[in-house]
């Protein structure tokens, strides 16, 4: 496959910020936190996304994953009511105490390289590759974290993402 260049207007979204593996506890307990408190809200969302970098000299895949940082990210389809928010929170609070840390947030990302990855989360690497060579062919750079959009749960035997790379030009 091909990278493509995309535009990314503003969404707004639930948000969770943490720090580790992916399918570590904390992981797994901002994306719960996430869609519990948008069945509160009766929203509706899109995928479930992730916005990943790490805060270290070296290339992101050479840190260990549990110094990845995150923004877990639930787009939703329209912007909710003042105080909505806030309010499904204390609704679930006692069933998910993660809850707390759900937020409103927009983000606009503008230009992206995006290319579809099919296959294991470890093979990812193959596909960035891609991306970075297509960037560097375009004059382009990253510009802010980089964004992966699950099509799959995390546990499918068959995962299926979106990368996608906020850019610039050189």
């Amino acid at each position: 496959m091909t990278p493509t260049i995309t535009d990314n207007g503003p969404v707004t979204c639930l948000s969770v910020t943490g720090m580790g593996e992916p399918g570590g506890t904390e992981h797994v307990t901002a994306v719960q936190a996430l869609f519990t408190v948008a069945a509160a809200l009766a929203a509706e969302h899109g995928p479930l996304t992730g916005q990943w970098w790490a805060e270290d000299e070296r290339p992101a895949l050479a840190v260990p994953r549990e110094r990845w940082r995150w923004h877990m990210l639930l787009p939703l389809a329209s912007v909710p009511a003042e105080g909505a928010v806030e309010r499904a929170r204390e609704q679930v609070r006692r069933a998910c105490r993660a809850a707390d840390r759900v937020r409103l947030a927009t983000v606009t990302e503008g230009r992206c390289v995006e290319l579809p990855h099919e296959g294991p989360f470890s093979e990812e690497h193959v596909s960035l590759k891609l991306m970075a060579e297509f960037m560097a062919e375009q004059g382009l750079v990253a510009n802010g974290p980089h964004h992966e959009i699950y099509l799959t749960p995390f546990d499918d035997p068959a995962p299926r993402v979106v990368l996608r790379q906020p850019v610039r030009p050189v």
